[in-house]
């Protein structure tokens, strides 16, 4: 009896616990989110949470009050029934019922959730890599933008190989240099595609996660009714730095949504003449080295390490590596197309001319290296030709 009633005990405060939850709010409990999807995933979910809750109570119940009613000191003989077809067909037809009942919600919700293509206002092409996102806008106004979009919190604070990291920012892991900016009220569609392996794009509050396959484009989409910031990660397991893959995506005004893609179009051509400025000049091995250290740590470092060291065999040393003390003609080839069967991406689209010489320039002087090779913008260029 005590047994029981402790059993009883725990049972009846594991209930308040999950109710309070549910009732109250928790931050176990999953967000409601800001658009129709989100919240229609939410509310299903808070239907079965208290369809299992009412089903735990009820069973525990009778099976409490079954061993309390019927143990041995009330009924020394025990009955000799084997089974009642009855009870059989009740609680066989209860659950085939609940489900019906779960099942209609359910399928509706998927539908909307599977109807991307249908009156969409816009298009956004999303490809996932090790381990970055590029957004490409394919249609209306804002139709040829792209950009990476690149995890922005400092490695200082989460490199704690030489002790603890700095003092860890208020959207730690979650903040990215160039987030997803789309319009309120509108319908985005997102196409999904990978460059290596599996991905999967995720963003909470929007009710959206979809998986980005090599080789497959998978869509979803979002109407977001209200600007604001909002975040998410890759959750698919996808290599050694999938923790640093965030999705940061700001919803804009129509008008503030004007002003930015204005803002992007002159950005682009800037960038364009700055890029063909660049590949004119002459560098000095100063120039190049500094600008080759601020490219290798925002695009290298991640899979290489700050100090060349990488994470062998996966992720080899550049320190005498025969890539970076090896013939100029390889080292190019290698980081303007990339290396196929590997994590080593071509960065031959994602780099500007004299940013792939100076990271080149860098690598071979850096570290000990001390090869005295000076690569300019125009060597790039015929590399690439």
């Amino acid at each position: 009896m005590a047994l029981i009633s402790k059993l009883t005990t725990v049972i009846a405060m594991f209930s308040v616990f999950i109710a309070s939850s549910v009732v109250f709010g928790s931050e176990y409990n999953m967000p409601v989110g800001v658009t129709e999807v989100s919240k229609s995933a939410y509310d299903i979910h808070m239907i079965v949470t208290y369809v299992c809750l009412a089903i735990g109570i009820g069973t525990f119940g009778v099976m409490f009050y079954s061993m309390w009613a019927h143990r041995r000191s009330v009924h020394p003989t025990p009955a000799t029934f084997s089974h009642s077809t009855v009870v059989e067909l009740i609680w066989t037809t209860i659950p085939i019922l609940i489900l019906i009942a779960l099942a209609i919600p359910a399928t509706k919700a998927l539908i909307i959730m599977e109807d991307a293509e249908t009156d969409a206002d816009m298009t956004v092409l999303i490809t996932a890599s090790q381990w970055k996102w590029h957004y490409k806008y394919l249609d209306g106004e804002q139709e040829g933008i792209e950009f990476y979009s690149l995890l922005s919190t400092p490695s200082e604070q989460y490199n704690e190989l030489d002790g603890p990291g700095a003092e860890k920012g208020e959207f730690y892991l979650l903040e990215v240099d160039k987030p997803l900016v789309i319009p309120v009220g509108k319908k985005v569609r997102f196409l999904m595609t990978s460059d290596d392996v599996i991905h999967s794009w995720w963003v909470p509050d929007f009710g959206v996660k979809q998986d980005a396959n090599p080789g497959f484009i998978n869509d979803a989409w979002a109407l977001v009714p209200e600007p604001g910031t909002f975040r998410g990660q890759c959750t698919e397991l996808c290599g050694k730095d999938h923790g640093f893959m965030p999705v940061v995506v700001e919803v804009k005004s129509e008008a503030d949504y004007a002003t930015w893609i204005t803002d992007q179009k002159q950005a682009s051509l800037d960038a364009e003449a700055d890029a063909v400025a660049a590949a004119a000049k002459s560098w000095s091995m100063e120039d190049l080295m500094s600008k080759g250290e601020e490219v290798y740590n925002v695009r290298c470092a991640v899979c290489h390490k700050s100090d060349g060291s990488g994470t062998p065999p996966v992720f080899p040393a550049l320190i005498n590596s025969p890539i970076t003390i090896g013939p100029m003609a390889d080292h190019m080839k290698m980081v303007i197309h990339g290396k196929a069967g590997t994590a080593m991406q071509a960065f031959g689209a994602q780099l500007t001319d004299a940013e792939i010489a100076a990271v080149i320039t860098y690598e071979r002087n850096a570290w000990g290296n001390d090869m005295g090779d000076l690569v300019q913008p125009g060597d790039v260029a015929a590399a690439k030709n």
